[in-house]
């Protein structure tokens, strides 16, 4: 088996999510080689080969260019797999590489089980196993389900590459979102709720327990796609990325998606009626509880 990494380059800085794909090769147990727009003064800790192409030319962003890159390098190194983040330059490019391959493309991957992809179903309460028919291969990972266990080593082996293909793309730069709502980034403090808090008006006491503790409060994805809270306040990785000292999970399963938006907190406290929930494997403390029953008596002697 072998995979080619598509690394990211943004601002003039290398992504973490670079080695979210290291990471995913080797689970896989397969070689791999590596392609990257970016520059020769910052180069990744990889002990590989390296294609590197200059973002000063080909830029940072431009589709028709970083394809014909691509397919070039994929050409040379013949992968099994071309690995791509689900990140918004991974949703643009990896289509359109399998759609020049005529490979099967499987999208946000969190799992790899015998050489096969898992992706996640049903708002992530399942998971199923992906076989493709296609020769190739195209998958992109779910941000925050792969990761190193230790820093990351190595020097790579780089080879220049280079295209003329044409293009209509002028790339002018990134545009920061326009602020709204609550920053949960800057909370000390985030006490979030989940699906299991049962219905809207259960939010009043997430909301409760959060001032109690003088922190600011979440919801996960599920939550806000029922209305049930404000989208400022979502965790995850189509929300917010928090590194509180605390958090308190509240009826919270532990999607991967949610887990990459706050796995960097200090301190995590989980309740949930599931023992087995997904939560308990990153929580510090899991409390096996009605949060009907438990969030209120916190409240309480929190305020008092």
């Amino acid at each position: 088996m072998k995979t080619l990494l598509v690394a990211e380059y943004r601002d003039g800085k290398l992504s973490g999510s670079t080695y979210e794909l290291v990471d995913f090769a080797r689970k896989l147990g397969a070689d791999s080689a590596m392609f990257l727009v970016g520059s020769d003064s910052t180069l990744p800790q990889y002990d590989g080969t390296l294609y590197l192409a200059d973002s000063g030319k080909h830029s940072e962003f431009n589709p028709a260019v970083h394809k014909q890159l691509l397919l070039d390098v994929i050409a040379k190194e013949e992968p099994d797999m071309v690995v791509f983040s689900h990140s918004s330059y991974g949703w643009d490019l990896a289509p359109r590489v399998a759609l020049a391959l005529g490979a099967a493309h499987v999208s946000e991957v969190v799992e790899i089980v015998d050489g096969v992809p898992v992706v996640p179903v049903c708002n992530s309460k399942l998971r199923r196993e992906v076989r493709v028919k296609t020769a190739q291969t195209v998958v992109s990972l779910q941000s925050g389900a792969f990761g190193l266990s230790s820093d990351p080593v190595g020097s790579p082996r780089v080879g220049k590459i280079d295209s003329n293909a044409a293009t209509q793309v002028v790339f002018g730069g990134y545009e920061e979102a326009e602020a709204g709502g609550v920053d949960l980034s800057k909370a000390e403090i985030i006490v979030s709720a989940g699906r299991g808090i049962g219905k809207p008006e259960n939010l009043a006491m997430v909301e409760g327990l959060a001032k109690a503790l003088k922190g600011e409060y979440g919801a996960s994805r599920p939550v806000v796609d029922s209305e049930w809270a404000d989208h400022s306040r979502q965790v995850g990785t189509t929300g917010q990325t928090v590194s509180p000292k605390l958090y308190v999970a509240c009826g919270i399963s532990g999607a991967i998606q949610h887990l990459a938006g706050m796995k960097k907190s200090e301190f995590v406290i989980a309740i949930n009626t599931d023992k087995d929930a997904p939560i308990g494997e990153i929580a510090d403390v899991l409390a096996v509880a009605d949060l009907k029953q438990l969030v209120p008596i916190l409240t309480e002697k929190l305020s008092a």
